[in-house]
């Protein structure tokens, strides 16, 4: 759209949180009329005005849709959310309805991307490359501190086998470890591969590597507790490419301290908010748990990273932007989530 073509309120879509990423990937596929407008900022209560006369606000995993948002939404004339994201965690879906407004999402963008992300911090963390690059740069050759362990044989617990933990199950499978998954729905492929099914509970006794790919509910939230921790085996690995809150952030820290947790990987964490998806290398990080975190060795986290292929983009922008026609138009649309969802 170039400056002189007048605008087409009645089909346009700001894009919140929007990163180059996102305009390349939008770029690069049919818009079917719709008009996208990117915004940097975060959608918060005081940027929400910023969607006035737009019929669909495009928000991302830490934009805010408390009801607050939302009233601000629909009192401007946004018809309805698309989410870039599967999760919809930060949506209050009874206000969502309440006010009229339709919230549509991306179930199954790339479960790849996740899911190798997800073996590549495994690897990584248990082969401490992170830490063996940094002493390469430095000239430092030493092995001192890098003993990792073979895979093969040691028993991982993958919780949620969804699209992406089911495809994380079966990568563990081909590199022979033994796998547990934990899920109250039961995938019928990794059972005949020779997938075990258990508790929560069992899980935590048995597992030598812990990796949470389910999604955030009232009862995921703060899986990882103190108690839970209490319960693991020693030395334990865990790791989360699901979402932050799944892990009590001050139970893992203590579990790290006392050996417990014997290493970490995080793709998420439950405050990222305020710190992911921004360059903030020129200044000083105010959030204490998270600079807690950075000090130990043992931990490797990545700033929710794992989604992004050109893969994975392509489907979000070709799904996104037909969900934002969908909600224009008034049709019907498999992507669409509601408080029974």
């Amino acid at each position: 759209m170039t400056p002189n073509e007048p605008r087409d309120d009645a089909r346009r879509m700001v894009v919140f949180s929007a990163q180059r990423y996102d305009r390349e990937g939008f770029g690069a596929v049919e818009h079917h009329g719709i008009e996208v407008v990117f915004l940097d900022t975060r959608l918060t209560a005081r940027t929400a005005e910023l969607a006035r006369g737009a019929p669909v606000v495009c928000a991302f995993v830490n934009d805010d849709l408390s009801a607050d948002v939302l009233e601000v939404l629909a009192e401007g004339g946004t018809q309805g959310v698309a989410l870039r994201c599967a999760g919809f965690n930060n949506v209050d879906l009874a206000a969502a309805e309440r006010l009229g407004l339709r919230v549509l999402r991306v179930p199954a963008y790339s479960p790849n991307a996740v899911a190798e992300h997800t073996l590549a911090l495994i690897l990584a963390l248990n082969r401490k490359i992170h830490r063996a690059y940094n002493r390469v740069r430095d000239g430092n050759f030493a092995l001192d501190g890098l003993v990792g362990f073979d895979l093969a044989g040691t028993t991982v617990a993958v919780v949620g086998t969804g699209q992406i933990g089911a495809i994380v199950a079966r990568l563990l499978w081909h590199l022979r470890c033994r796998v547990l998954c934990v899920d109250p729905y039961r995938h019928d492929h990794l059972l005949e591969l020779g997938a075990e099914y258990v508790s929560w509970e069992q899980a935590c006794a048995q597992a030598d590597i812990i990796t949470l790919n389910c999604p955030l509910t009232d009862d995921t939230h703060h899986l990882v507790d103190a108690a839970a921790v209490d319960t693991m085996r020693d030395g334990v690995m865990l790791v989360n490419t699901g979402r932050g809150p799944l892990v009590d952030t001050d139970a893992v820290i203590e579990g790290l301290k006392s050996g417990r947790i014997g290493s970490l990987a995080l793709d998420v964490y439950e405050e990222e908010a305020d710190l992911f998806f921004t360059d903030r290398s020129d200044e000083i990080i105010d959030d204490d748990r998270f600079a807690r975190l950075l000090t130990f060795p043992n931990v490797l986290i990545t700033a929710h990273q794992a989604f992004l292929t050109r893969e994975a983009l392509d489907a979000i922008a070709r799904t996104t932007l037909a969900n934002a026609v969908a909600i224009v138009t008034g049709e019907p649309a498999d992507t669409e989530v509601s408080s029974t969802t």
